[in-house]
């Protein structure tokens, strides 16, 4: 097994030549760039006019009025006016292919019709009372949530967001098992809240002030940028580039990944822990997966310890990474708490804890209360979204779509220099950009932010993120993509990726 990355010679497999970088472009291939020209797919849907605010008013309301920690995207951000399944209109009708689904929020399509008659139509029977008293659409929607998912995990607390979901987790894991030390991956995100940025493990989420106590951080295993990795780690049509000896059944970076494990169990929490939390694939990380076998192998480990295992499906859940409706399955394991929001409500706010009836009791000893968790609207929306992933075929339309992207996406890697990795199952994809596949090097923040802007400018928007913000396109949309806009995508990509060596010619 290989612990760096080997170059690649001047052609790759099939006999195509990567772009190395200026020094071996001609000026015939700067010109290729030109002939690509991506045609966006149709759509049989118009938006209404605009008719709020001017543009400069809005953006200088924004600027006085909104707090400056909710940064915006591109150089002049988009100022966005409606939507529909898988495309944005801006103030001005433009039309974008929305490859980030705000945030991997939208889970079915923006405005989805089903989704959309059922809020509508409960907006005029009940709006919101207490969960104190009941009302058939929380009933209804726990009982079809729960039939999703396998025994024991039939107990649902419904909640507001992410971090209040994974914040109620940490409470519950710590009162469960009356132990406080709980241990999370480097690179996760599971929050914002003061509770949850300790489990949060990315810098610039992080605040000058006390935030993890009792949450000790671990080796990420990640088999791309990680120390150890191979060409057989991941559960993806698309594995690194790295090299690797290992045997048939064995794989080496995950065994040294959980002698890690074991080393932090052994030298910085007690005897005795709360828990584990994970991501089945890491979100705002860049979609880093881990080797095949480490969650079931981690998960053991931590219950020998008495802790219990968390799984936030907050990004991977819902039929996401295609193959499971939850990213705990592509594992092979069998959580005690899930954590679910964002797509759970297909931009609607609301969120879920789900556990075991044992673990739920302890919370039971004593009161816990949620003003807004499973209000009358939340519940009927989550249930039509259940329905519409459902008669859509969203699952199975992630692993087609999802499969063309990453395969077409590892075509582009073998292409250009500057694509480290390409990484994801379904609809999860991230793509890594480096200053060359030796180094692993992050590619420079103004070059990544450029690609960025000619994806955009041609139609087309795409996520960032990674602790380097190095990961330059997260490709998360709503489930609903087609083929044919996926492959607009690709072109997209490939057009941005060709501008951005004209550039770098151009000196």
């Amino acid at each position: 097994m290989a612990r760096a990355l080997g170059r690649l010679g001047p052609l790759c497999a099939g006999g195509r030549r990567r772009l190395l970088g200026s020094d071996t472009l001609r000026q015939q291939e700067l010109k290729s760039s030109f002939s690509i020209q991506a045609k966006m797919p149709p759509c049989d849907f118009s938006p209404g006019k605009y008719e709020s605010y001017p543009y400069e008013r809005v953006l200088k309301i924004r600027k006085q009025n909104l707090a400056p920690s909710l940064v915006t995207y591109y150089k002049k951000p988009l100022l966005l006016h409606q939507g529909y399944m898988q495309w944005l209109f801006d103030y001005e009708g433009r039309r974008y292919l929305d490859l980030f689904a705000g945030v991997v929020t939208v889970s079915a399509g923006h405005c989805h019709p089903k989704v959309t008659a059922a809020a509508q139509k409960q907006l005029g029977r009940l709006w919101h009372t207490t969960n104190i008293y009941m009302h058939p659409s929380i009933q209804e929607y726990v009982e079809k949530l729960t039939a999703l998912l396998p025994d024991p995990l039939k107990v649902v607390y419904l909640t507001n967001s992410g971090s209040e979901a994974n914040d109620l987790a940490m409470f519950m894991a710590r009162i469960y098992t009356r132990n406080f030390d709980l241990i999370c991956f480097r690179g996760g995100y599971h929050g914002g809240s003061p509770y949850t940025l300790g489990l949060t493990c990315i810098g610039s989420y992080k605040h000058g002030v006390a935030n993890a106590f009792g949450c000790q951080s671990t080796m990420l295993p990640d088999v791309f940028r990680g120390p150890w990795g191979g060409s057989h780690c991941r559960d993806s049509v698309v594995q690194t580039i790295r090299k690797c000896s290992c045997s048939p059944g064995c794989c080496e970076a995950n065994n040294q990944y959980i002698e890690q494990f074991k080393d932090t169990l052994n030298t910085c929490v007690p005897k005795a822990i709360a828990g584990f939390i994970a991501e089945p694939i890491q979100g705002v990380n860049g979609a880093v997966q881990y080797p095949k076998r480490f969650l079931k192998e981690a998960f053991q480990l931590v219950r020998e310890r008495g802790g219990v295992c968390i799984a936030d499906e907050v990004q991977t859940g819902f039929g996401r990474t295609g193959s499971h409706f939850w990213g705990f399955q592509t594992h092979g394991v069998v959580p005690d708490i899930v954590t679910l929001a964002k797509g759970i409500g297909n931009g609607f706010p609301m969120a879920a804890v789900i556990t075991t009836p044992e673990i739920a009791d302890s919370l039971a000893q004593n009161l816990h209360f949620n003003t807004f968790g499973g209000n009358p609207m939340a519940c009927v929306v989550g249930s039509a979204v259940l329905d519409a992933i459902a008669e859509d075929g969203l699952q199975k339309n992630s692993t087609e779509v999802g499969t063309y992207m990453l395969l077409e996406f590892a075509k582009l890697r073998d292409t250009f220099e500057i694509i480290g990795d390409v990484r994801g199952k379904g609809l999860m994809i991230g793509i890594e950009m480096v200053k060359n596949k030796d180094s692993r090097q992050p590619l420079p923040a103004e070059e990544m932010s450029q690609i960025w802007e000619d994806c955009k400018d041609m139609g087309v928007l795409m996520g960032r993120g990674g602790i380097y913000n190095q990961v330059q396109h997260l490709v998360k949309p709503p489930m609903c993509i087609t083929k044919q806009d996926a492959a607009f995508a690709v072109e997209v990509f490939h057009a941005a990726l060709m501008r951005h060596l004209e550039r770098t010619a151009a000196g």
